[in-house]
């Protein structure tokens, strides 16, 4: 895949900054170092953040033991609602009104996420009297270690920098994520130009070369960041970042497989490396998520007899370009 055929969108690059993320973090150790110092996973996520904020790519640190525990709860993420559940629902029963800390909005939609944590069986319930009573089903865990962002820009040119450097700014301020980063493409210049543009001096810098393919080493730190310092309160900061690891954990980051065309037959999914990046050969490029859409005058739905395939291709290429997104979104990092 040339650079041009590449990164002609930035949501391919971000595919593959993904990926790398993978595959290789944290960077600058070596992959699979049993000396490590640094015990624990991590979950990678893609436009993920709040109303305010979304970055490109996150890298959720998780501490495995306690990972696992997490388990408990389902592969589904845990919204805000039931987060205020979980984390405060007591060990032995209790009217639900006496065992959670009193929230800033009404009882009722409390009452409505006990309902919803007990349909999922992620707490238990029982009536006493008029009363709803609630109990843990086990400690919900501390398994967040580090939220890391990342915001890819392939061709970080100075109009690029300016508007990315504000964005950066208001991470640094905020400090909801433990760093922030810039992936950009490698140039291979003496010094990068990443590194002489106006960019806060608190974010990392990685340059990547995705020419041969995606793999551990397809991306090099060119500037280490600064571990930032929180703004928030400490509680309302561990929800929020709480939030967003839960989002991570049940989503994942291959999801496009869901907002693009797999269905159309000019669609495929080419190996680059260890990532596999969607094509429109209609186009002849790696197309957005944005240009592969039913409105794309190129859309060309596969016919019923392709999706009455059966074995290998169960249900047509389509179906099975589905399966396959989604069997990877599906915590394999493999």
């Amino acid at each position: 895949m040339s650079q041009s055929a590449g990164f002609d969108s930035e949501f391919s690059y971000e595919l593959c900054v993904c990926r790398w993320a993978e595959l290789a973090w944290p960077p600058g150790e070596p992959v699979g170092d049993p000396d490590s110092t640094a015990a624990t996973t991590h979950i990678v996520a893609r436009q993920l953040g709040t109303h305010k904020r979304r970055w490109d790519t996150v890298v959720v640190e998780v501490d495995p033991a306690e990972l696992e525990k997490r388990a408990a709860f389902g592969d589904a993420e845990l919204d805000s609602d039931l987060l205020h559940i979980v984390r405060n629902a007591p060990a032995e029963w209790a009217w639900y009104r006496e065992a959670l800390p009193k929230p800033d909005y009404p009882w009722r939609y409390v009452r409505e996420a006990v309902h919803r944590a007990a349909d999922r069986d992620i707490l238990h319930t029982r009536r006493a009297g008029n009363r709803i009573e609630i109990k843990r089903i086990a400690p919900y865990p501390d398994w967040l270690v580090r939220l890391v962002a990342i915001e890819n820009k392939p061709d970080l040119d100075a109009s690029a920098a300016r508007r990315l450097g504000d964005q950066l700014s208001h991470d640094v301020g905020v400090g909801l994520a433990d760093e922030v980063w810039v992936a950009t493409r490698r140039t291979g210049e003496l010094v990068e130009p990443a590194l002489l543009e106006a960019l806060p001096v608190e974010a990392g810098i990685l340059t990547t070369e995705f020419d041969d393919g995606v793999d551990a080493e397809s991306a090099q730190i060119d500037w280490h960041p600064t571990v930032l310092t929180p703004t928030h309160d400490a509680a309302h900061r561990t929800a929020r970042r709480l939030e967003l690891a839960e989002r991570a954990y049940g989503r994942g980051w291959r999801g496009y497989h869901e907002t693009m065309r797999p269905d159309c037959r000019a669609f495929e999914l080419r190996r680059h490396g260890r990532a596999l990046v969607p094509w429109c050969r209609a186009k002849g490029c790696h197309q957005s998520a944005s240009m592969c859409a039913g409105s794309c005058a190129d859309f060309s739905p596969e016919p019923p007899a392709w999706r009455m395939r059966g074995w290998p291709i169960a249900g047509g290429p389509g179906a099975a370009s589905r399966r396959l997104l989604a069997d990877r979104a599906d915590r394999d990092n493999s």
